[in-house]
C-alpha cells in the first residue's frame, strides 16, 4: 500500500477534518474515498439503469434522418 503526503491550507484542512469527523473517519479513509470516487472508469449502477427510461426520446435512426440544408458558405 502506498503512501502519499499532500500539502493543505489551514482553511482546507480544517474543512477536510470536519467532513472526516461528521462521517465517522479517519482523514486517511476519507481522502480514499474522495479518490475513489474520481478514478472511478465505469458507470454506476445508478446510471445504467438509466438506459431506456426516456420512452419519448428519438432513435438513432430518427436523428440521422432528420436533416437539414446546410447553410451557404464562403469558399475561401
Amino acid at each position: 500500500m502506498g503512501q502519499v503526503t499532500i500539502y493543505l491550507e489551514d482553511e482546507i484542512e480544517a474543512k477536510m477534518r470536519s467532513a472526516a469527523k461528521a462521517m465517522n473517519l479517519s482523514q486517511s479513509k476519507w481522502i480514499t474515498n474522495i479518490i475513489k470516487e474520481k478514478v472511478v472508469d465505469e458507470w454506476p449502477n445508478s446510471v445504467r439503469d438509466l438506459a431506456g427510461a426516456w420512452k419519448d426520446f428519438p432513435s438513432l435512426e430518427d436523428i440521422r434522418n432528420f436533416q437539414e440544408s446546410d447553410a451557404h458558405r464562403e469558399e475561401l
